[in-house]
């Protein structure tokens, strides 16, 4: 996979921003083809960050059903990761892409 591709952009929610200042634990949403390795080789290589551990969950499509067997969908699903970095690499920022 094409490693540009990989991190799509960073998770902005209460808990995440919670465990970024404790643990240095950043949640990040991927593609959806995406794996572990493809998330901390993307890490090192355009945001010089070194991840110690990645955890990967995948939130899966939310649907209702709309009249006769028809289905409306109401969320895509999406994958997201939380990667931890080392104590000796600098902070995340995911704005701050290098090509």
């Amino acid at each position: 996979m094409d490693l540009s591709r990989v991190i799509v952009g960073p998770v902005v929610t209460e808990k995440a921003e919670r465990l970024k200042g404790v643990s240095r634990t950043y949640t990040i949403r991927v593609a959806p083809n995406a794996t572990k390795i493809d998330v901390i080789n993307a890490l090192a290589k355009y945001y010089d960050v070194k991840a110690t551990s990645v955890r990967v969950m995948r939130t899966p499509s939310k649907t209702r059903l709309v009249g006769r067997g028809r289905t409306m969908t109401k969320r895509q699903s999406t994958k997201k990761v939380m990667v931890t970095i080392s104590q000796k690499s600098k902070p995340l920022d995911i704005a701050n892409f290098k090509s």
